[in-house]
């Protein structure tokens, strides 16, 4: 969604109309980005992806096709057997697209994106499903009101946008059906440190479709925290007490959402008493995550990285990780 947002924002400057489609609910279709979005121009021509492409044209043409004075749309598509093979996608599924027209998706909401700031956006939809109105909602409160109060549906934003994972959730609430889409600042690695590792720890991110920036001082790595910190995530590689402790002192105090150091228990033994003579409690150092990194069975730098990054996503979403054949529940949840 977030690479809609000039797009979307230069159609509203130059008075152009359009439709955003995306999915409310969806089954199958195997691995897949849940901020995935569409949007159509009048002449039924399509930004963005979803699905890989499988259902642009149909899409396309309920949107020309939605009925004025509408709000909203919902339709269904599908794919299965053969066709999930020519359609080059893991699985096949069934999803219900909502469409709407942009010009009744807050004007902010395409700001906040492009911004890369934290925001959820609240759309209810009436009994017949063809009138819809959207609010914006940040970690502060809502940008608005959404008509009958949805508070449910207002809390379980607010959740998503803790947990800094993007996704959709649809609901009912006393208000009627509920689209509820989280778009959390994106994470920004500041590695603090040099070397190999830093540099694969870049691509691995580049890959998550994450920022990652590596600081040679103390004062590069603090800056970025201070400025950036609903996105930051603190890597610590260097092994330079005047490097370490103010960077991890600032991370901890600034309520950084990861911290972690790379180094031996030795060497984390050290930091945690230089931290705890900087004035940091126990509840603080304990939030270090050192040695660093999931037990993979990593000995490459390149698996090393990976390690890291994995601790990195599972922490941002409050997951303990394990293998998922031994839970339970749906594994996209």
């Amino acid at each position: 969604m977030r690479e809609l947002a000039d797009t979307a924002r230069r159609w509203a400057a130059e008075g152009h109309g359009g439709v955003l489609a995306r999915p409310i609910t969806e089954q199958g279709f195997g691995p897949r980005h849940p901020a995935d979005a569409l949007l159509f121009d009048a002449d039924g021509r399509c930004h963005g992806t979803l699905y890989r492409g499988v259902f642009d044209e149909h899409l396309a043409a309920e949107a020309a096709a939605l009925t004025a004075g509408h709000t909203a749309a919902v339709r269904e598509v599908s794919v299965h057997d053969d066709e999930v093979e020519r359609a080059g996608l893991t699985c096949g599924g069934q999803a219900e697209i909502l469409l709407q027209p942009l010009d009744t998706v807050p004007a902010h909401w395409w700001d906040l994106l492009a911004e890369g700031a934290d925001a959820a956006l609240v759309t209810r939809l009436d009994e017949t499903q063809t009138q819809a109105v959207s609010t914006v909602v940040t970690p502060g409160g809502p940008d608005g009101t959404v008509p009958q109060g949805p508070v449910q549906a207002v809390e379980r934003a607010r959740e998503l946008l803790v947990r800094r994972r993007a996704g959709r959730d649809a609901r009912f609430t006393d208000a009627g059906l509920v689209l509820i889409e989280s778009f959390p600042a994106v994470p920004h690695l500041v590695i603090a440190g040099g070397g190999e590792l830093a540099e694969l720890l870049v691509a691995q991110a580049h890959v998550l479709g994450w920022q990652a920036t590596v600081t040679a001082t103390a004062e590069d790595a603090v800056g970025l925290l201070t400025e950036h910190p609903a996105a930051a995530c603190l890597i610590v590689l260097s092994h330079e007490r005047e490097v370490d402790i103010p960077v991890l002192r600032t991370a901890l105090t600034t309520g950084i959402a990861y911290v972690g150091a790379l180094g031996s228990r030795r060497t984390q033994g050290r930091r945690a008493e230089a931290l705890a003579r900087a004035g940091l409690d126990e509840e603080h150092i304990a939030r270090v995550h050192g040695p660093i990194g999931l037990d993979l069975g990593a000995r490459t730098p390149a698996e090393t990285a990976l390690a890291v990054c994995a601790e990195v996503l599972a922490a941002l979403d409050g997951r303990v990780a394990q293998v998922l054949r031994e839970g339970s529940g749906p594994i996209n949840a």
